[in-house]
């Protein structure tokens, strides 16, 4: 079934009081360099968890009962954090499995906010499976980083904000992993506004589907691997960008590390690499906005190790 606009405002009111409504800094183009009338970044690095993921998780666990065993997840990064995060705030139970992939800054954070951590394998799908396999043995709320239905729902709560905020932009620049984000994005505004999907050129999980004509597992690795490091597109993503978004883009390592410094030192944002790419994608010209455009940036998430900015 289509996910609905009425879902996602039902979705806002249920969470309402778990999640941020983030700011949206509306700033001319040209204080960027950018050739366009306004840049929206709607800050969803200041976001419950550092990052969009938390509206999702909230929702999922907030739609239905949660059993004693509580609720349990695959994820590497940010998707375990608003997990956590989540659970904390409403007192349940936890587990995380990560791969041996992911940084101990992020298992110390997630140990940090209560979870129990589990190191399931060597990749992501290896902690999924692990994931699964706990799931099933204790019946705990599975929940998925971004292909469930009430997660993309959550996600779609962001766009939402932005309309209410500013009104429909004429463009939107989202980033894509697994698709949870811009799945959303596409749910809200459907075809009102061009949407573009960026993707780091070395994990281009929607950029491979678009060619093969279906969703196919891809290698991922890069700068932005830790929370764009989906080896497939979330089904519920393929069959929303199909219909929504009219370019899928790639950015260069380089281009992305440029932008996100760029944000660092001019508009003194911290943000993690996934939060760059649309900036890195209006800088390097991938994407060039009309004139009069005003083009939305979905700045993702700020879950980094602030030191890499130096």
């Amino acid at each position: 079934m289509p996910i609905t606009r009425s879902e996602i405002v039902a979705a806002s009111r249920r969470i309402d009081a778990d999640v941020r409504h983030t700011p949206l800094l509306r700033i001319a183009g040209r204080d960027l360099g950018i050739d366009c009338a306004e840049l929206w970044l709607k800050l969803e690095h200041l976001q419950v968890g550092g990052s969009f993921k938390a509206r999702g998780m909230f929702n999922r666990m907030r739609a239905q009962p949660i059993p004693p065993a509580g609720v349990v997840i695959a994820s590497g990064g940010n998707a375990g954090i608003a997990v956590a995060c989540a659970a904390q705030a409403l007192g349940v139970r936890c587990e995380v499995f990560v791969p041996e992939t992911s940084s101990r800054a992020k298992r110390d954070r997630l140990a940090e906010l209560g979870a129990v951590v589990t190191v399931g394998g060597a990749g992501y799908a290896d902690a999924l499976a692990a994931s699964l396999e706990r799931q099933r043995a204790t019946g705990a709320l599975l929940m998925h980083a971004y292909d469930q239905r009430e997660v993309v729902i959550g996600a779609g709560t962001l766009a939402a904000e932005v309309e209410a905020d500013a009104g429909v932009p004429d463009r939107a620049l989202v980033s894509v992993g697994g698709g949870g984000l811009i799945a959303g994005v596409c749910a809200w505004f459907e075809d009102r506004c061009t949407i573009d999907a960026l993707e780091p050129e070395l994990a281009p999980t929607l950029a491979r589907a678009r060619a093969a004509g279906r969703p196919v597992d891809v290698d991922v690795s890069g700068i932005a691997a830790d929370s764009l490091g989906a080896r497939r597109i979330g089904t519920i993503a393929w069959e929303l960008t199909q219909r929504h978004v009219g370019a899928s883009h790639l950015l260069a390592d380089a281009a992305i590390r440029a932008a996100q410094e760029t944000m660092w030192r001019e508009l003194r944002l911290a943000v993690e690499p996934a939060a760059a790419l649309p900036l890195a994608a209006l800088t390097t010209g991938v994407v060039a906005p009309r004139r009069g455009e005003k083009v939305l940036l979905v700045v993702c998430g700020a879950n980094l190790d602030v030191a890499t900015l130096a």
